[in-house]
């Protein structure tokens, strides 16, 4: 706490790090403002009630920075961003041409980021529609006429690009990642409400309850700060290489295996997968059809979010997404390859195809650990309710997981950013 304390306080007192925070802080600003401006013609009441029942649109509220609970012209947040980004990541695993794109560095990274956006676009007009039709058939929006629809479409798509400006001026003038900075802020623009609403239910009678959950939640807390910097040690030796008068190498360093590799991903997947039928069944209850009624209510009561069979089977989607992830951003067999390319190899390991397999026997292992957390904090709500019987949790285990990851990655890039400053005073 105290170095974190020392590398804010040193932050403020260099010019150039102090002007990123401080706009940083104003596109937060200029954010929430956009936040509070609503789309006219949705009864935000029973938007608000429709929210509380569905845990699906919960956590897509979450990731619109709270915009969606109050449908302003952001409603969409970066849902769409984030689906494309995933998108495109798969397809580079698919197809050849993206693949060498993503290696060619900086510029293949920007074309792969236009792409991005451009994908967002229809996204972006799709999800607009779906809820659209969602709205509609709970009754919070009445029918539009087709030119109303239209712009209706127009300004969530148009709310999601510039919120996505936003990330990008963020990432590019400011500290840290943009769009995981927006993420947060709009997460802990929603505390105080929150906050508000469980002190208000406070009484002599639940206060043990009370204390109980902070308790838990500070256990969480450390425990995603644990998990998140744990990393598995893989040291690799370098042989001397003598070019021309200069000899190289002939020195060691380590390879760090993260435990959770795959971050927050996995929960997204899984939630997603998890909670369609069910968002599904919400639309087809209201359906005149006897037989579409009643299976839709079956679905309803089965996948019940406090229900048993629920939370299983989201504890085992988010393991197996979390291992299919890893498997995505993490290629043994292309580090191995690396490794031996630059007369590289770890004791007792032959290099090539024994070193990808090494390392695929270590990363399997390892996931495993991380892929169990994740699937704990995701049920974390459903567990913090079973113990302590309080329905107005502050944060979710998927909330509390994005707060703590993108502060840790915030404070070392202006860590980062400190050590760069002061290194260049030095040279001069």
């Amino acid at each position: 706490m105290q170095n974190i304390l020392s590398i804010f306080r040193n932050s403020f007192k260099t010019p150039d790090v102090r002007r990123k925070l401080l706009f940083t802080a104003l596109i937060f600003v200029v954010f929430r403002i956009f936040a509070h401006i609503p789309v006219p013609g949705v009864d935000l009441v029973s938007l608000k009630l429709l929210f509380s029942r569905n845990q699906f649109l919960g956590l897509l509220d979450i990731f619109s920075g709270g915009t969606l609970a109050n449908f302003s012209v952001m409603a969409l947040g970066l849902n769409p961003y984030i689906n494309a980004s995933i998108i495109l990541q798969l397809l580079t695993l698919v197809f050849p041409k993206l693949e060498a794109l993503s290696k060619e560095g900086e510029s293949g990274q920007q074309k792969i980021n236009q792409y991005t956006r451009m994908l967002t676009v229809p996204l972006s007009a799709l999800q607009a529609f779906g809820m659209y039709a969602l709205l509609r058939s709970q009754g919070i929006i009445t029918t539009l006429l087709p030119i109303n629809l239209m712009a209706f479409i127009v300004t969530m798509v148009a709310g999601t690009m510039l919120l996505m400006w936003f990330g990008e001026l963020i990432s590019e003038k400011g500290v840290g990642n943009g769009i995981s900075l927006i993420i947060f802020a709009g997460i802990v623009g929603r505390l105080p409400v929150v906050f508000g609403q469980t002190i208000s239910t406070i009484t002599a009678e639940n206060f043990t309850s009370i204390v109980i959950f902070l308790v838990m939640a500070v256990v969480v807390i450390a425990s995603i700060v644990i998990i998140n910097e744990a990393t598995r040690q893989i040291t690799v030796y370098y042989a001397k290489r003598v070019r021309g008068n200069k000899m190289y190498g002939g020195q060691s360093t380590h390879l760090p295996l993260r435990l959770n590799q795959a971050g927050v991903i996995p929960i997204i997947f899984a939630v997603s997968l998890v909670l369609l039928p069910s968002l599904i069944a919400n639309y087809l209850t209201a359906s005149k059809n006897v037989a579409l009624h009643n299976i839709a209510t079956s679905i309803t009561i089965w996948l019940n979010p406090l229900g048993i069979l629920y939370n299983v089977l989201y504890f085992l989607l988010v393991v197996g997404f979390t291992y299919f992830y890893t498997a995505v951003i993490f290629n043994p067999k292309k580090i191995a390859e690396e490794i031996q390319k630059y007369g590289g190899f770890i004791p007792g390991i032959r290099p090539g195809t024994p070193t990808a397999n090494y390392l695929n026997y270590i990363l399997t292992r390892i996931t495993l650990a991380g892929a169990i957390f994740l699937g704990i904090i995701a049920i974390f709500p459903t567990i913090a309710r079973t113990f302590t019987n309080i329905q107005n949790l502050i944060l979710g285990g998927t909330g509390i997981l994005i707060v703590v990851s993108v502060v840790l990655e915030t404070i070392k890039a202006i860590e980062a950013q400190l050590v760069m400053r002061s290194y260049d005073s030095y040279t001069k």
